[in-house]
């Protein structure tokens, strides 16, 4: 009797594992892509763009070297494997620093030659073919949204924001301080990210001026990254300031929200590192918030006393998942993460560069879903 009873139980745990074995198999973890043997090991990405799930595209830079420059580096995801994308025609040495799309047959990428002249080039989806640069701008970022293109950059020094007519590059006024990231949703309803004399800054452009906030007062704060998800959610993500500390000392991110009245201070689950980037589910909520270099506190008495923080954190609108890039074999930590979500999907990239050995550095292509 004892002996049928041992069995039933056994039969019963056996047939609950087979259940729970493979729920616990499907959990959604970040996982780690190849990029195409072509691409050399001494390589990174800095931005991705996804419109489906055979269509994406990543940038960066090819061949770099402690004296070289380094080539212009497209690659486009297929459904299957990232291929590296011919640049027929385009043969200067440097960076493609930014990508962005209104359209899988409108997409601009912008970077900066070995001279620190700008690059500006644009995809129809088949081919990449060199477009000219506004005259006597530096580029540095390409947004696009609400059917809109904008590219962030500088002239003499003085930083301007260039939006696209249909047939060519026309000047919009600047707020305040400095600008390091756009959300658009329109040509009259545009989100600025970044940094004024007071602090971290967020201003918001009605098609005639800016409006700007100061969303944190701290000593050199500053956000890069802004998501407006309406008129009474709007988030902005950066780096928190600080006064004293020793040299070297790790920077506290910041992440922020306005809920229509005021803006405040959101706590996250990590100590230190900057908030690099803020990715939308499809219909637009906040659904990534991307941390570079995290970093927390360990136990008490714990050395070294600061412990690896999670890289991403998916918001459910109540609260964050903690998620970590997985660990690849002879490389560290992203030092780049932007998450770039799939159109109708859960899937999300994400590219950057990883530390190497002595030094160097490789590229990083991630997948979540």
């Amino acid at each position: 009797m004892a002996r049928r009873l041992l069995v039933a139980v056994l039969a019963a745990v056996m047939t609950i594992m087979a259940v729970l074995t493979p729920a616990a198999a499907d959990t959604p973890s970040w996982q780690h892509v190849p990029v195409p043997a072509q691409v050399r090991p001494q390589a990174g990405l800095n931005e991705a763009v996804a419109f489906g799930p055979d269509r994406a595209w990543a940038v960066g830079a090819d061949a770099v070297g402690r004296q070289a420059p380094g080539f212009p580096l497209v690659l486009r995801w297929d459904g299957t494997a990232w291929q590296r994308q011919s640049l027929p025609g385009i043969g200067w040495q440097g960076e493609l620093l930014s990508i962005a799309a209104t359209s899988p047959t409108a997409v601009w990428a912008v970077g900066r030659d070995s001279a620190g002249g700008a690059r500006l080039l644009r995809s129809d989806g088949i081919a990449w073919y060199e477009s000219r640069p506004p005259r006597g701008v530096v580029l540095t970022r390409a947004v696009a949204g609400g059917g809109e293109t904008w590219l962030i950059g500088s002239r003499d020094g003085a930083q301007v924001l260039l939006r696209w007519d249909g047939h060519g590059w026309r000047d919009v006024p600047v707020p305040p301080g400095s600008v390091f990231g756009l959300h658009i949703l329109a040509a009259d309803d545009v989100w600025a990210a970044g940094a004024a004399d007071s602090g971290a800054a967020v201003s918001h452009w009605n098609g005639q001026a800016w409006q700007q906030t100061i969303v944190d007062g701290s000593p050199r704060s500053a956000v890069g990254s802004v998501l407006a998800v309406s008129p009474t959610e709007v988030w902005a993500g950066g780096t928190a300031g600080f006064i004293g500390g020793p040299a070297g000392r790790p920077i506290p991110p910041l992440l922020v929200r306005w809920d229509g009245q005021a803006w405040s201070r959101v706590t996250v689950p990590t100590d230190f590192g900057s908030i690099s980037s803020l990715a939308p589910t499809t219909s637009g909520a906040l659904a990534w918030v991307a941390v570079a270099r995290s970093q927390k506190w360990g136990p008490p008495g714990s050395t070294p006393p600061l412990v690896p923080g999670p890289d991403f954190l998916a918001w459910d609108g109540q609260s964050f998942t903690q998620y970590s890039e997985p660990a690849v074999a002879g490389e560290g930590d992203s030092s780049v993460l932007r998450p770039a979500p799939v159109p109708g999907t859960a899937t999300v990239w994400s590219v950057g560069r990883a530390d190497g050995p002595e030094g160097t550095f490789a590229p990083r292509i991630l997948r979540f879903g």
